[in-house]
């Protein structure tokens, strides 16, 4: 009897401790809800991409539309807790763990999600590897390092506390985001 109770316990411990890691993505629950609207150039090996970018973020949640230049949607991206989905033009769909790891499976490059939604505000990302930090002269962030992103922060004007673009460099891409609008929510 007793070795059955500590196998039960010891069973219900490592349980525990497996559903202790899992939840939102990385950063999501934590991150700022905000709405951005942009345009996305995308290098890697030798094809390219470019869209209009529209992203809102809110509540451990994103959703990503990618549009062509007159408008119609060539995909929609959307994450939570339980994954990430892609619904194409030909409303085929595609699911992974995670928006970096989704758009790596459909398109060859990983969207940075995690690290993006704080770096549009101009911000180092909790949760990453220590950033390496760049600081301009009005101590805005200018270049930073996470994890395997470089990335470039571009702002508009030299009053500006929001870069308007953002060049983003890891090992499967070039990402050049081109931020047209912005929204935070506040608490």
């Amino acid at each position: 009897m007793k070795f059955t109770f500590r196998c039960c316990v010891a069973l219900c411990a490592v349980l525990l401790a497996a559903c202790a890691g899992v939840g939102p993505p990385r950063g999501a629950d934590t991150a700022p809800a905000f709405e951005l609207a942009g345009r996305i150039v995308v290098r890697n090996q030798e094809r390219g991409f470019s869209s209009s970018l529209r992203w809102k973020q809110a509540n451990g949640r994103d959703e990503l539309w990618l549009t062509a230049p007159l408008g119609q949607t060539i995909a929609f991206l959307e994450a939570d807790a339980n994954g990430a989905t892609l619904t194409a033009s030909d409303q085929k769909q595609y699911r992974a763990s995670s928006i970096e790891s989704l758009t790596k499976s459909a398109f060859g490059w990983r969207f940075p999600v995690d690290g993006l939604r704080y770096w549009v505000f101009g911000e180092a990302a909790p949760g990453m590897s220590p950033a390496t930090i760049e600081r301009d002269g009005a101590k805005r962030i200018a270049r930073m390092k996470h994890d395997d992103w470089q990335i470039a922060l571009n702002y508009a004007t030299s009053e500006a506390t929001r870069p308007s673009r953002l060049d983003i460099v890891g090992n499967d891409a070039e990402i050049r985001l081109a931020i047209d609008s912005l929204s935070r929510d506040q608490p």
